[in-house]
């Protein structure tokens, strides 16, 4: 019995890491090449980071939304490639890839003529706000590709097929680095135009990053979930709708999640006009380690939806143990880091003493708060493929509640400033991953 144990979770380990690294290193080149444009923009003018923290945050709860619902044609395709039905996977996936774009469309729309009343309930200054409108403007043409982003990497997540991601992750982020130096410094010869060339240089290597791949894609004989065209053309919307009404929890969990994000955002910009461009500092160096966990994340639910669709109790145990493993090692580097390494890393956005004397605190909360976090991202894809990810949306709503009156307690009542968001944070992630490790552990004995 022991060495069925050694075996499985070998196996386990290989299929996730085989899935798990392309998209780690896709995602770590992709958040590189954001780190890179926070650091062009901060060395600016530092206003430029509470623009972009301010900006980033609404727009990213939006975006989030149309990622995490593809997470129920995932979980769909996964658990239809266990249970080895492929009439079943092509109808889930064609709907998919034919009705992705109907949401981040909408969206559009919305950012079109509500960005500046979003950014006015912020509490977004008056110094500020013209640096959020400028970017906002610019950046909105993502929304129209947005929903081919969301489709294709679930195609090849499904597919155990994720190794091209790196290759497109890397001409993406190297055209958008280059545009970058190019279009907010002006060299050149071309004109400066700060925050404004940053969004226009993330919105012209987003483009490139989903047409270069398209060929490569379409013709790639390694997908086995990926629909014929005759398929996508026939899939019945009633079958994207079914993937939908399952994503959608988790579009609400992360909709919810990131809601409170913006209540923190909201208490900040009433602490000081830099307060969120500290707090944007911290996210950008927690970004790297949550890109790894995240993805490790990913490898979870395909390999537990699989798992579920077996009806494998052991296999499902094991990738969770492993995925726990794996990403709580990641928490412990980055903490290790973050202590030894603080005036460095934060010099890399500003040259401010005061800010980085103030973020030295901060990146060791952030760190320690990743135990929980990475508890949460991995419990939270095991439930998902599970089957249940409406459970995840109800400790969210909790979560969300718990953390807006810790942050207002702590920074309204108190006035523990800044240290009051990061404390309401790590007490949020902690209290739902207990939660979430105990409902987890009862659904594991159910299969």
């Amino acid at each position: 019995m022991h060495m069925k144990t050694i075996t499985l979770n070998k196996n386990c380990l290989n299929k996730l890491l085989q899935i798990a690294i392309p998209i780690i290193l896709s995602n770590l080149i992709s958040q590189i090449q954001m780190l890179i444009d926070r650091i062009f923009l901060g060395r600016l003018d530092p206003l430029n980071m509470s623009a972009l923290s301010n900006v980033s945050t609404p727009m990213w709860t939006s975006m989030s939304f149309c990622f995490s619902i593809s997470i129920g044609a995932s979980i769909l395709i996964s658990q239809n490639v266990g249970a080895d039905n492929k009439e079943k996977t092509f109808e889930y996936s064609g709907a998919l890839l034919k009705w992705c774009s109907i949401l981040p469309l909408a969206l559009f729309g919305f950012w079109a003529v509500m960005a500046k009343p979003v950014f006015t309930v912020m509490g977004v200054s008056e110094n500020i706000m013209p640096l959020c409108m400028e970017y906002t403007r610019y950046f909105l043409p993502i929304f129209l590709i947005l929903g081919f982003e969301s489709a294709l990497p679930v195609i090849m997540q499904t597919s155990n097929f994720t190794k091209p991601l790196i290759f497109f992750g890397i001409i993406r982020s190297s055209l958008n680095i280059l545009l970058d130096y190019a279009l907010i410094f002006g060299n050149f010869g071309l004109p400066a135009l700060g925050i404004k060339g940053a969004a226009i240089a993330t919105v012209i290597a987003e483009y490139a990053g989903v047409f270069i791949p398209l060929p490569f894609f379409f013709n790639q004989k390694n997908l086995p979930t990926l629909p014929h065209f005759k398929q996508i053309l026939k899939a019945p919307f009633i079958s994207y709708f079914h993937t939908v009404k399952l994503g959608i929890n988790t579009a609400l969990e992360d909709f919810t999640w990131n809601f409170g994000n913006l209540m923190m955002m909201r208490l900040l910009n009433t602490i000081s006009e830099m307060a969120a461009g500290i707090y944007s500092i911290i996210f950008s160096v927690e970004i790297l380690a949550v890109v790894i966990i995240g993805s490790i994340g990913n490898g979870t639910l395909t390999l537990t939806s699989e798992a579920k669709g077996k009806q494998n109790a052991s296999e499902f145990k094991s990738v969770c143990r492993i995925s726990y493993g794996l990403s709580a090692t990641v928490s412990l580097i980055t903490l290790i880091l973050c202590i030894i390494f603080p005036h460095q890393v934060v010099s890399l956005f500003t040259k401010e003493a005061s800010i980085i004397d103030q973020c030295r605190l901060f990146l060791i909360l952030m760190s320690l708060n990743l135990f929980s976090k990475s508890g949460n991202i991995i419990i939270g894809s095991a439930i998902r493929g599970f089957g249940a990810p409406q459970w995840m949306f109800f400790t969210q709503i909790f979560g969300t509640i718990f953390v807006i009156s810790l942050g207002c307690l702590f920074v309204l009542v108190l006035h523990l400033g800044i240290s009051g968001v990061f404390f309401a944070v790590l007490l949020d992630e902690f209290v739902r991953f207990i939660i979430n490790a105990v409902k987890l552990r009862s659904l594991a004995r159910k299969i």
